[in-house]
């Protein structure tokens, strides 16, 4: 018998959840990556669905695949692997590559960037939309304070000072400094730590250290800039809210994400600054944001596909185009070193600064039970700006419940 004319193959399907933690039309950009692997790849068709901030990402991907509706692939917190791993939900990309490109492609990221995505040397999460947390600084608001607009504080006295003096200058009008205290607080407050020279957790996601002097003395300092310097609010402080605060010159600093980059500079009508966060006794920030994770329960052929995106979304060019348009790094050498990103920088240095902050930069908090012991952390740091318990009891008692979480996974 002669075989009849061959079929043409169905495209491979992907479904992929993927958040937005800043603001800005990042849904319109992915949409348009998106479209433009499609166009190169007739045999892969893939759906992206936005489905809200990192937490809710989650949920929702780990909701569908207990229904039985596993996605392929999402971009989830890069701090989730301990609790994706936990429940046999990712497969390691060591298991999917097949030539040594392949393998090539997994060492190309900034090292940094990995330390949240490989565990007991696998890889599990490729970084995306990565970031660490800057400072910007309104160099108008400065000049008018006296102060340099071009010499940001280098130091905690040194923005507890300036903030200060912006308050004063200002007639009470504007704020010097806000750091928020909503939406990842203890990312803020594991930065203030780091620069006192103190990591908040083991590197096997087992323990963490709280109530360390160190890190007791990182959230005094974080409430003085209140109680004692009158240079940031009393209590809470809106991460949804606070690019806009700093965009209507409410606030002359903010410590805030990289992501928000490119649209602080397409709406700030001064002149701004970004910078790296001072220091206490070392120069530092945790990494933030998303990887790339692809799923267990799905087949072959589609994780293959699935690599496949993630590749192409990752590719030099694609990292600097991302990066351009959001104010995320791009995760790796090879995108710093394409012209369109190399002539950016040179037009628009701040966009380097979170990379250049990458040489001080620290794994993000990341646990097993992460939701549980965040939770108690993000309470501790509220409770503390908001005076209802001192930064030593507050940690202290962050620590019992996080000991609680973690003890039956202690090595």
């Amino acid at each position: 018998m002669t075989a009849g004319p061959s079929q043409a193959q169905e495209p491979t399907s992907l479904t992929m959840y993927y958040p937005v933690a800043v603001g800005g039309a990042l849904t319109e950009v992915i949409d348009g990556l998106v479209a433009d692997f499609e166009k190169e790849h007739l045999d892969i068709d893939v759906e992206a669905i936005y489905a809200g901030n990192y937490d809710d990402t989650r949920v929702r991907a780990m909701s569908a695949i207990e229904a039985g509706d596993t996605p392929q692939l999402s971009v989830l917190f890069s701090i989730d692997i301990y609790e994706l791993l936990e429940q046999d939900a990712i497969v390691a990309f060591d298991d999917i590559v097949e030539s040594d490109a392949e393998r090539e492609w997994l060492d190309s990221f900034y090292p940094g960037l990995m330390e949240n995505g490989r565990v007991d040397g696998k890889t599990y999460g490729i970084p995306f939309q990565r970031s660490t947390i800057v400072l910007y600084w309104n160099k108008d608001a400065f000049e008018a304070a006296g102060l340099d607009p071009e010499q940001p504080p280098q130091t905690w006295e040194e923005m507890a000072e300036m903030g200060a003096a912006i308050r004063e200058a200002s007639g009470g009008d504007q704020w010097g400094v806000m750091v928020p205290s909503t939406g990842y607080p203890y990312w803020m407050f594991q930065a203030f730590a780091f620069q006192n020279g103190h990591k908040l957790m083991s590197d096997d996601g087992t323990e963490v250290y709280f109530d360390a002097p160190a890190a007791i003395e990182a959230l005094e300092y974080w409430v003085s800039l209140a109680d004692e310097h009158d240079a940031m609010p009393d209590g809470i402080i809106e991460w949804g809210t606070l690019r806009q605060n700093f965009i209507e010159q409410s606030t002359a600093m903010i410590w805030h994400s990289t992501g928000n980059l490119t649209a602080v500079k397409d709406e700030a009508g001064f002149d701004f600054g970004v910078a790296m966060l001072p220091m206490k006794t070392q120069r530092g920030s945790p990494t933030g944001g998303g990887n790339f994770y692809v799923f267990k329960d799905t087949s072959k052929q589609e994780q293959r596909a699935a690599m496949t995106f993630i590749r192409w979304m990752t590719a030099p060019e694609r990292a600097a185009a991302w990066s351009m348009e959001t104010g995320y790094m791009g995760v790796s050498p090879a995108a710093y070193e394409t012209e369109a990103l190399q002539q950016y920088v040179e037009e628009f240095p701040a966009a380097a600064v979170a990379r250049d902050q990458l040489e001080h930069s620290t794994a993000e908090l990341a646990t097993y039970q992460g939701g549980r012991v965040r939770r108690a952390l993000d309470n501790a740091v509220q409770a503390a700006l908001t005076g209802q318990m001192s930064p030593e009891e507050a940690l202290k008692q962050a620590q019992a419940e996080a000991d609680a979480a973690l003890r039956r996974y202690a090595r």
